[in-house]
């Protein structure tokens, strides 16, 4: 028998890929996207129309329904809005990782967690030492958060000389230091609380969590729910993207059917399909009732058999890799380098943002690790060996997407927001600088996957 030729394209659209595999493809061409929005935007804000630019993202947008209304810039709308549904995937990312993935057994899950814990300590104290005090100190937070989609898109492109595990591991630490940001985001960045409108929300949220326990897969409830739980959030002072984080964990992650029962159906579905067919004239659905029938009760049993959170995954994050995060780069990345001056490249916020992410990540990452393995309280994952893991924490220093985020939260004064936005830029670009030869250096011998 001559062996089927194989295409070079075949392994990528030739066969089913897991759900894991799907987000590594996502976040690896999210990343190149990222890349290209972030370089757009710093070109458009050194160019002739900075000023109508930047004046775009100020333009008012609003609702207004009687005396009602909820009138907001594009800049906040992205930031409240679109950022809330970025959160919303990062909700489902994490729930998915606790029930199922590499957060989900604790001899698995303690080192990442550990890592993410050291990775975002250390740089947190190296910003406290350069702004121990004063309007700057507030910035703490900035350089905490590692950008999943350029560190994983990086590392995906390395897979070739490094162990898969160190993707997952560097998966699920990414993970973890988004939730540590949203519990610093929810915590401490939340100025003051509309106690009414918080009760409201807990309201909301315990429908939410009801229509979960209930057996509720029709994610319509959820919709009807989670809007107005988005915006009684956002009275209340809590950020409005931790609604995004919670409304994501109250999906139900079980389908209405088990895949055996969903074997028995489609068998017997099946004969009825093929017996139709051999005694029917017609064999065009459109006009063959019975047959449009039997199909459309195939694709619903399917469909029952898949979780609405593996669904809403399936549907939403592409939305979010390919527009909610290059439009949010689009309006919050933008710095002009003409007004850079030495006093601002050299400030204690560019500084400590800069020396955080790189070297904070750096070290917090590598030292917790080496701890954690020391004292046999974790382990390094299959394969992974210190050279490996020394490079991912490098990588950990590429903070774009969260630290931007927060930069905005932590600032209200335009030049504390410019200058922790120069190091945000710099310690990405040198972290991912780094990181990317370390690997590429030490999986020189290595065997390919």
């Amino acid at each position: 028998m001559t062996k089927r030729r194989l295409y070079p394209l075949e392994p990528l659209f030739g066969r089913i890929l897991s759900p894991f595999e799907q987000f590594l493809r996502r976040a690896t061409a999210g990343g190149i996207v990222l890349i290209a929005a972030t370089i757009l935007t710093l070109v458009l804000s050194n160019s002739v129309w900075h000023v109508p630019y930047h004046a775009f993202w100020e333009e008012h947008l609003g609702l207004h329904w009687g005396g009602w209304a909820l009138d907001q810039s594009l800049h906040h709308w992205i930031n409240d809005g679109l950022m809330a549904v970025f959160f919303f995937v990062v909700g489902l990312e994490l729930k998915r990782e606790l029930l199922v993935g590499e957060l989900s057994s604790l001899a698995d899950a303690a080192l990442p967690i550990i890592a993410a814990l050291g990775g975002m300590i250390a740089p947190a104290l190296i910003y406290h030492q350069f702004n121990p005090s004063g309007p700057a100190a507030g910035g703490w937070g900035i350089p905490m958060a590692t950008d999943i989609a350029f560190a994983i898109g990086i590392l995906v492109l390395l897979a070739w000389r490094i162990p898969r595990n160190l993707i997952i591991f560097l998966t699920a630490l990414a993970i973890a230091d988004d939730l540590g940001a949203v519990l610093v985001i929810a915590i401490y960045y939340t100025p003051a609380l509309n106690v009414t409108a918080l009760i409201v929300a807990g309201i909301l949220l315990l429908i939410l969590i009801l229509l979960n326990q209930g057996g509720i897969r029709n994610l319509l409830p959820y919709l009807l729910a989670g809007l107005p739980f988005w915006y009684f959030v956002m009275l209340s002072g809590v950020h409005a993207t931790v609604a995004g984080i919670l409304l994501a964990f109250t999906i139900p992650a079980r389908g209405r059917i088990r895949p055996d029962e969903l074997a028995d159906v489609l068998s017997a579905r099946g004969q009825n399909l093929r017996d139709t067919i051999i005694h029917s004239k017609r064999l065009d659905p459109l006009v063959n009732g019975q047959l449009a029938g039997i199909i459309q009760s195939l694709q619903h049993s399917s469909s029952a058999a898949i979780a609405p959170q593996q669904h809403l995954e399936h549907v939403v994050q592409p939305w979010v890799t390919f527009g909610v995060i290059p439009i949010f780069a689009l309006a919050n990345a933008g710095i002009n380098f003409s007004q850079v001056s030495s006093g601002m490249l050299f400030s204690t916020v560019t500084l400590g943002t800069c020396l955080g992410l790189v070297l904070g990540k750096f070290v917090g990452i590598s030292l917790s690790s080496w701890i954690a393995v020391r004292l046999k309280i974790a382990r390094l994952p299959h394969g992974v060996q210190w050279r490996h893991l020394l490079g991912a924490a490098w990588l950990g220093g590429v903070g774009f997407t969260m630290s931007l985020f927060i930069s905005q939260l932590a600032f209200t004064a335009p030049n504390l927001q410019e200058e922790a936005k120069l190091g945000i830029l710099l310690a990405s670009l040198i972290a991912a600088m780094i990181g990317l030869t370390w690997l590429f250096w030490v999986g020189r011998n290595e065997v390919p996957a």
